[in-house]
């Protein structure tokens, strides 16, 4: 077997499953555990009086982390208001966050109507995170360095060698053998990652396809999970397990990374959505002991769609006219449940209390 050079596409890295004992005594313990874990929170998600509520805002905070790994980096505040405004904030980095959460709409439409992962969904994501028309990489010359310049990896390069792997890891995701999901996950995640079949784009790619996966596996009904986050927390762990595997064949460290990652962002998701759920059952409350005539179902969750709402939001649902919900948004600020802001020629009106919780580390 010729021993890995990093200086050297990588043309031979190997199809998928690999010839190694994957399923070790560590490797199944923790495997029970992050499964328990994301099985409670699918449980809170599936058990919602609705379940998509809190969607665009989870969403947009993998969006917000998954690109903080590559450097592309927002705040909270700036991302929810560029959503929420006509006036938008047009930074690059606002951008591309927002180009993230609708490639993985578009991805979660497309095996909601097609359940198989496919080099072509890939190639859809990559180009709706981009927006841009880019394919497979075809020019050769691609090498992943480090900060001092030096070569870490050299992906496999010509687009023929690329498809064929990538038509090895879409047969692997797709069809059914006896590894646990989970475990065939950190596999596929890997796989993807070595493959590095785009020019830029890659590792927003293969994030975007672990949320995919867990739906297509009906590990989570909604894939309403920051994987991200733990990712951004352990970054140098994560590269240093990714090379131990491709140049050592150290398959366990990086299963159990995988493993450790969906636990620990499932208990924290679980978490979150708990804390968000109490506020909104005791936000509720308090609205309707102090401002009954405002207070509705519907106005309540327009509040926690999103951190920031506005005048517009209410009047589309129904909630009165222009000045009926212009007077309950200046009634709510007033009572203190509400900050407003101007934005353009706009109001915007924060739940700064959600938005404490969105902001804990």
């Amino acid at each position: 077997m010729t021993k890995f050079n990093r200086n050297t596409p990588y043309n031979t890295l190997p199809q998928l499953p690999p010839k190694a004992d994957l399923e070790t005594t560590k490797v199944l313990r923790k495997t029970i555990d992050a499964s328990r874990a994301l099985a409670q929170l699918n449980g809170m998600l599936t058990n919602l009086p609705n379940p998509t509520l809190f969607l665009d805002t989870i969403h947009l905070q993998e969006a917000k982390a998954s690109s903080e790994i590559e450097n592309i980096i927002t705040t909270n505040d700036d991302l929810y208001k560029s959503i929420v405004a006509d006036k938008k904030f047009d930074t690059p980095a606002t951008k591309e966050v927002i180009s993230y959460k609708e490639a993985l709409w578009h991805g979660l439409k497309v095996i909601e109507k097609r359940p198989f992962i496919t080099t072509n969904l890939c190639i859809e994501i990559v180009q709706s995170i981009k927006k841009n028309t880019a394919g497979i990489r075809s020019t050769p010359g691609t090498a992943l360095k480090n900060q001092q310049g030096e070569t870490i990896y050299t992906p496999p390069t010509g687009e023929d060698v690329i498809r064929e792997k990538l038509t090895n890891l879409e047969a692997f995701i797709n069809y059914k053998n006896s590894l646990d999901p989970l475990i065939k996950m950190a596999l596929l995640h890997y796989q993807f990652e070595a493959i590095h079949p785009f020019s830029d784009g890659n590792g927003r790619t293969g994030r975007i396809l672990l949320l995919l996966y867990l739906k297509l596996e009906k590990l989570l009904d909604t894939p309403a999970i920051y994987l991200s986050e733990y990712i951004i927390k352990n970054k140098a762990e994560y590269y240093t397990k990714l090379r131990l595997v491709t140049e050592e064949k150290d398959w366990e460290s990086w299963v159990l990374y995988i493993l450790e990652m969906i636990e620990y962002t499932a208990k924290k998701g679980l978490e979150r959505l708990t804390s968000v759920t109490a506020l909104m059952e005791t936000m509720g409350e308090e609205i309707k002991q102090t401002l009954p005539k405002a207070y509705s179902k519907d106005l309540i969750e327009i509040l926690f769609r999103l951190p920031y709402t506005k005048r517009q939001f209410l009047v589309d649902a129904g909630l009165g006219t222009p000045k009926t919900v212009g007077n309950y948004l200046a009634d709510l600020e007033s009572a203190g449940f509400l900050k407003s802001e101007k934005v353009g020629k706009e109001k915007l009106y924060l739940n700064h209390r959600l938005m404490d919780i969105l902001e804990e580390k």
